[in-house]
């Protein structure tokens, strides 16, 4: 096999991309035949073809949907590399960029990022998006890390690992002027309470529903909210009780003045940072998967996804 040419690679990039060599060549504003010739090239180089004709435009090969993926990475890393170089020349810091998923809860969130600020000059974006919009930002690296509430599915052509960050139960919480003072006590009240919830988009909610079915409580639900965020906020303005893990106690108590009105130790929800290598090199990243590790209420392991 001859050594392939990058240029080649963009061009067949963006054949694929774009779904047809026409539909490139206007893209790139360059002759039709231009970029024939050139996506020909690489197949030549490579000693396989890439594209097959489909309809009007054409489709990947086997081969080429896998030229596809390792030509995502490169040219994402490539679109990062003006970015990286202009930090390093003007010593802006350490750059972490960080996809949380919508479902996760935001108080845990700063629990969990909390060890990263112990990296000198560092600088955090965080993106929030759906889990596996997240993961596919991650594979391209265009995130350092994405934080969740599920581990990574397994997906042979998504390489990616989970790490696993701890798990906390669940407890209920409630503004004080909703709350009745001849209700059951707790679990009992919360069949008398209007309630909050996330949506079956977060991983936690299947188990939600079951504890309340073997509760006996047959809940009145008045509002599912995919952002736990929102699911907190509405809570607090008085439209019902809600669930959230134990570690965002101390901040929804002392500081937002609910109340607490009992736990559910049944109920876990458990946390995840996912990475793109195995061996994690950020910095950062490393600082919070240290303090994962030196936690006394998790059990911890790596998994990868593939």
């Amino acid at each position: 096999m001859q050594p392939f040419n990058y240029r080649h690679l963009y061009y067949f990039w963006v054949a694929a991309k774009e779904g047809g060599i026409a539909r490139a060549a206007e893209r790139l504003d360059m002759a039709i035949q231009t970029v024939s010739t050139q996506v020909r090239e690489l197949e030549r180089s490579l000693g396989f073809s890439l594209l097959r004709p489909a309809g009007r435009g054409v489709e990947l090969t086997a081969a080429g949907a896998a030229a596809l993926r390792l030509a995502e990475q490169i040219f994402s890393l490539g679109e990062q590399l003006p970015a990286v170089v202009k930090e390093a020349a003007l010593g802006e810091g350490v750059r972490l960029k960080v996809g949380i998923s919508d479902s996760l809860d935001k108080l845990v969130v700063r629990h969990l990022l909390q060890p990263a600020s112990q990296t000198a000059d560092l600088r955090l974006l965080c993106h929030e998006g759906e889990f596996d919009d997240l993961l596919g930002e991650l594979a391209l690296h265009r995130l350092d890390v994405v934080l969740a509430d599920r581990p990574a599915p397994s997906n042979p052509n998504l390489k990616v690992y989970s790490h696993s960050l701890g798990k906390t139960a669940l407890a209920w919480y409630a503004p004080t002027a909703i709350l009745n003072e001849n209700a059951q006590s707790f679990p009992g009240c919360l069949g008398q309470l209007p309630l909050l919830l996330p949506t079956a988009h977060s991983a936690v909610r299947p188990r939600l529903d079951d504890w309340l079915a073997r509760q006996g409580i047959v809940p009145r639900v008045v509002g599912e909210f995919e952002d736990s965020a929102l699911l907190a906020t509405f809570g607090e303005s008085g439209l019902g009780a809600f669930p959230a893990p134990e570690w965002s106690c101390d901040e929804l108590t002392r500081v937002r003045g609910l109340v607490q009105l009992g736990c559910c130790p049944e109920v876990v929800e458990h946390f995840y940072a996912i990475s793109a290598h195995r061996k994690v090199e950020h910095p950062a990243v490393r600082q919070i998967l240290g303090a994962s590790l030196s936690s006394k209420d998790d059990s911890h392991g790596d998994r990868a996804a593939g």
